[in-house]
C-alpha cells in the first residue's frame, strides 16, 4: 500500500535542518526604516504613525542583564525620513495602497515615493471607474449599433435570423434598472428595426428564413403515426426543397389576401404534407405463410437473372459466383439442406426480381408476388435477429434494405442500411484486410459488399436528407477492383490485388481523390501525392489503366468514386456545423465541388460518358445510372445557390455574380436530367434502362429545382418561363405515367399538380388531377 501511495503521513520531513537553506528578509526594499529613538514629541500623531509602522505597538528597552529572556529592542535605521504626515489622507496613492503603507497624500507625487524614486499615481475611486466604464462600454455599444445598422441588409438570411433573435432577447433584459447617462441603443429595444423577412418560421414563410443549411427542427417526429412514419427529412432531400417552396407560396398567398379575411392563426402543415413515399402503409407479413415453398427451377432462374442483370451491377451486395453456384446445387440435389441465412438471402433475390418484373409489366406466371417471397425471408429472419453478425447476416440486412427502398418504404430501407453497415463494421468490413487466412478473392468480395452498402446508403442518405451511416475517416477499405470475378485468379490481376503499392498507383490513373476528410480543405491531390511514388511506377500502372476492358466491376468503381464526391458536399454544405460558416466559405466551397465532379466526368471511359450521343447501346444501363448519379450530385452542390438567390429575390443588394453562375448552372443540370427521359413516357425504358430503384427520386430532384426557380425568380411570358414550364409539362408527364404501377410515383404527381394547381395558372398550368 505504501508503494502505491508514498509514505506514511507521520513521516514528515525534518524542517529544522532547512534552518540554513531558507534565508527571508523581511525588510521592504527601498523604504527606510525608522529608529525607535525618533519618536516626535512635538507630535504625538506622528508617534502613532510610527507604532503603526513599528506593527501598532512600542516595544519596551530591556536591560539584557536583568533577565535572560529580555526582549531586545530591534534598532531602526539611523537614517531619518525627509517627511512627515499630518494625519489621515483622504485618498492614497497606488504603491502605498499595495504596500499597505501610510502615504502623505501629496499631489503630484506622495513623500514616500519621492524617497523611494518610484512613480507616483493616483487612481479613480471605485465609483467614478464604475461610471467612466459605464461610459466606455455605452460608447461601444453606440459603435457597434452603428456598424451593425450598415451591415445588417447585407447579411445573408440565417446571419440576419440569428442577430434578430439575439436582439429580441437582449430586448427582454431590463436594461432600464442599469444605471447609465446615455439611453440604450434604440436597436436593442425598438422591435420595429427587427427584419421582418427573416422571423421565425412561425411568422414567415420558408422562403425567406433559412440560409443553405439549417441546425434545428421545428417538427414533432413522434406527434402522430404519419409523422413517425416519416421521421426527420434533412436539408439536401429534395422533400425539404419542396416543402419549403411549398410554405412560402402558401404564406405569400396570405400576404395579397385582406387582414381581414386571414386566418388569425394559420396552421404550418407539416412536411409529411410533401411526403410522397409509402412509410405510412403497413408490410403485411402473413402467419400462414410457407416457409419451405419455392418456385420452379424455370421461374427461379429468371428472377436470379433479373437480379444479377438489374441490380447486381451497382450493388454487389453478394457474390456472384459462389451464390450461383450454391443456388444450382441447392435445385439440382433435393437433399441439400443450407442455412437459413442463405434460405433468407434467396427469398430476397426472388422479392427484388419479382418486384421489378412488375415495374416493367412481366410478371412470372404461377409464381408468387414480392410481398410473399418478402415474407417468408421476414419470418425467417425474425428469429435471427438477436444472433451476433456474421457475412451473410450483413447480406441479409442490406438486401432487405434495397428490397424496402424499391417498394417506396424509404424510411424503413434507411433503418435496415444502418443495422448492415453497423453489421458490416462488427466485422471489421469497413478496415483493409491484411488476413493471411482469407484469399484474396475473398477479401475482395467482402470489399465489395462493404462499398454497395455504402452506396446504397448515399442513396438513402440524399433521398432522406440524413447523414452518412460512417464517416471516411474510419475507413481504410480499398477500392474495388475493376475487374470481373472469373478475372481475380488472373496473374496480373492478383498482382493488382496483393500488391498495395501496385494497387494505389493503378486507381490513381483511374480515379480522382474525391474522398477527402470532410475536416480538410476541397482540394484535388496529384497523383504523386495519392500514390506516394514516382513516375516510374506512374507509369506502367497507367499503361495498365489504358487497356482495361470495360466492364460492370469497373462501372461499380467510378460510381464509388462518385459517391465519395457527394458525401463530401454534403458533409461540407448541408451539415448542421456549416451554420457557423459563412456564405462566402460556402460560395467558395459550391464552384471547387463541382470542379471535382467535372473531373470525375472527363475520366470516365468512353464506353461509360453519357455526354457522348455515339455512344453504343453496350452498357446502356451503367451509363444511364451514372448519368442520373452525376446529375443528381450536381443538384445538391449547385441547390444552396437557387436556394439565396430565391430567398434574396426582393432583396436590393446581389448576391454576387459566382452565386448567380452555379445558380444558372444548377437550373441547367436539372434540365439535362430531365433531357436522359425520352419525350414521350415509356415504363418499359424507365425500368428497363434507368436506375428504377431510385428514378423516383431523381425525377423529383429536378422538378423541384425547376418548380422553385419558376415561382420564386422567373417572370411570366419570357423565354426562360417557356422553357422552365415545357420542362415541368414533361416531368408531370412521367409521373402520371409511372403512376399506374408505383403508389409512391402518384403521390409525387398529386403533390406537384397541387402547387400548379393553386399557384401556376399564371404560367400557363391547366388543373388535371384525373390519373
Amino acid at each position: 500500500m505504501g508503494e502505491n501511495f508514498g509514505a506514511p503521513y507521520s513521516e514528515y520531513p525534518n524542517y529544522a535542518n532547512l534552518e540554513n537553506e531558507f534565508n527571508y528578509d523581511w525588510a521592504v526594499p527601498e523604504y527606510p526604516q525608522p529608529s525607535p529613538f525618533e519618536i516626535n514629541a512635538e507630535n504625538p500623531r506622528d508617534n502613532h504613525d510610527h507604532r503603526e509602522i513599528r506593527d501598532i505597538r512600542d516595544y519596551p528597552i530591556f536591560n539584557t542583564t536583568d533577565r535572560v529572556n529580555a526582549k531586545v529592542a530591534i534598532p531602526r535605521n539611523a537614517q531619518s525620513s525627509s517627511w512627515t504626515s499630518s494625519g489621515r489622507v483622504s485618498r492614497a496613492c497606488e504603491n502605498c495602497r499595495e504596500q499597505k503603507a501610510k502615504c502623505s497624500g501629496h499631489r503630484p507625487a506622495c513623500h514616500r515615493c519621492l524617497d523611494a524614486n518610484v512613480p507616483c499615481s493616483y487612481g479613480d475611486r471605485k465609483r467614478e471607474k464604475m461610471v467612466k466604464q459605464l461610459n466606455d462600454l455605452t460608447t461601444r455599444v453606440e459603435t457597434f449599433d452603428a456598424l451593425l445598422r450598415e451591415l445588417y441588409p447585407k447579411l445573408d438570411a440565417s446571419s440576419a435570423h440569428r442577430v434578430d433573435e439575439t436582439l429580441k432577447e437582449l430586448a427582454r433584459t431590463p436594461l432600464g434598472q442599469v444605471i447609465s447617462p446615455n439611453p440604450v441603443p434604440a436597436l436593442f429595444t425598438n422591435p420595429s428595426h427587427i427584419n421582418q423577412s427573416v422571423l421565425s418560421s412561425a411568422d414567415v414563410g420558408p422562403i425567406s428564413i433559412s440560409s443553405w443549411a439549417v441546425d434545428y427542427t421545428e417538427e414533432d417526429f413522434d406527434r402522430d403515426e404519419k409523422v413517425q412514419s416519416m421521421g426527420f427529412v434533412g436539408e439536401h432531400s429534395e422533400m425539404a426543397w419542396l416543402y419549403r417552396l411549398k410554405r412560402g407560396l402558401d404564406h405569400n398567398s396570405l400576404e395579397g389576401i385582406k387582414k381581414t379575411e386571414r386566418p388569425e392563426h394559420p396552421e404550418r402543415p407539416s412536411i409529411s404534407s410533401v411526403n410522397y413515399f409509402q412509410d405510412d402503409s403497413e408490410i403485411l407479413v402473413l402467419d400462414d405463410i410457407d416457409l419451405t415453398r419455392r418456385p420452379p427451377q424455370q421461374i427461379a432462374n429468371r428472377l436470379v437473372d433479373t437480379y444479377f442483370h438489374v441490380v447486381h451491377p451497382t450493388f454487389p451486395i453478394i457474390g456472384k459466383a459462389i451464390f450461383l453456384n450454391q443456388y444450382r446445387s441447392f435445385y439440382a440435389n433435393p437433399n441439400v439442406r443450407p442455412g437459413k441465412r442463405w434460405i433468407i438471402v434467396l427469398n430476397l433475390v426472388f422479392a427484388i426480381a419479382t418486384r421489378h418484373s412488375f415495374l416493367i409489366d412481366q410478371p412470372q406466371p404461377n409464381c408468387d408476388d414480392h410481398q410473399t417471397y418478402f415474407a417468408r425471408a421476414w419470418r425467417l429472419h425474425v428469429s435471427n435477429v438477436l444472433d451476433h453478425p456474421d457475412l451473410q447476416q450483413a447480406q441479409v440486412e442490406g438486401l432487405a434494405a434495397f428490397y424496402l427502398l424499391s417498394v417506396g418504404q424509404v424510411n424503413r430501407s434507411w433503418r435496415f442500411i444502418g443495422i448492415a453497415i453497423r453489421s458490416a463494421v462488427t466485422m471489421g468490413l469497413n478496415i483493409r484486410s491484411e488476413s493471411e487466412s482469407i484469399t484474396h478473392f475473398s477479401k475482395e468480395l467482402r470489399y465489395r459488399v462493404w462499398w454497395a452498402l455504402l452506396m446504397l446508403d448515399m442513396v438513402l442518405c440524399e433521398t432522406t436528407g440524413r447523414p452518412p451511416s460512417t464517416g471516411d475517416i474510419f475507413c481504410s477499405t480499398p477500392f474495388p477492383v475493376p475487374f470481373a470475378e472469373e478475372d481475380f485468379w488472373d496473374t496480373r490481376v492478383m498482382q493488382i490485388i496483393t500488391d498495395q503499392r501496385t494497387r494505389s498507383a493503378f486507381f490513381t490513373s483511374l480515379i480522382s481523390d474525391t474522398a477527402a476528410s470532410p475536416n480538410e480543405s476541397v482540394t484535388l491531390r496529384t497523383p504523386e501525392q495519392e500514390s506516394g511514388k514516382g513516375k516510374q511506377e506512374e507509369r506502367p500502372s497507367q499503361m495498365g489503366a489504358e487497356h482495361l476492358t470495360p466492364n460492370s466491376s469497373l462501372y461499380f468503381l467510378y460510381a464509388v468514386d462518385l459517391a465519395h464526391l457527394l458525401r463530401q458536399a454534403i458533409n461540407i454544405l448541408y451539415a448542421p456545423r456549416t451554420t457557423r460558416q459563412s456564405w462566402l466559405e460556402i460560395e467558395t466551397a459550391i464552384p471547387t465541388l463541382n470542379n471535382h465532379a467535372d473531373n470525375w466526368l472527363s475520366r470516365l471511359p468512353a464506353d461509360f460518358d453519357f455526354t457522348n450521343l455515339g455512344t453504343t447501346h453496350q452498357f446502356l444501363q451503367q451509363r444511364a445510372s451514372l448519368a442520373f448519379q452525376f446529375y443528381a450530385t450536381k443538384l445538391i452542390i449547385l441547390q444552396p445557390c437557387i436556394r439565396r438567390l430565391s430567398q434574396q429575390s426582393s432583396e436590393a443588394s446581389s448576391p454576387g455574380t459566382l452565386c448567380d453562375q452555379m445558380a444558372v448552372l444548377c437550373i441547367q443540370m436539372a434540365g439535362q436530367m430531365l433531357d436522359l427521359l425520352p419525350e414521350e413516357p415509356d415504363l418499359t425504358w424507365l425500368y428497363g434502362v434507368a436506375p428504377w430503384w431510385c428514378i423516383l427520386h431523381n425525377i423529383m430532384q429536378s422538378t423541384t429545382i425547376l418548380l422553385t426557380e419558376l415561382f420564386t425568380r422567373t417572370h411570366i411570358g419570357t423565354a426562360k418561363a417557356v422553357d422552365i414550364t415545357k420542362k415541368i409539362d414533361k416531368a408531370t408527364r412521367w409521373l402520371k405515367e409511372m403512376s399506374k404501377k408505383d403508389l409512391s410515383s402518384q403521390r409525387a404527381w398529386l403533390v406537384c399538380m397541387d402547387l400548379l394547381s393553386r399557384h401556376g395558372s399564371k404560367f400557363g398550368f391547366g388543373v388535371d388531377t384525373e390519373l
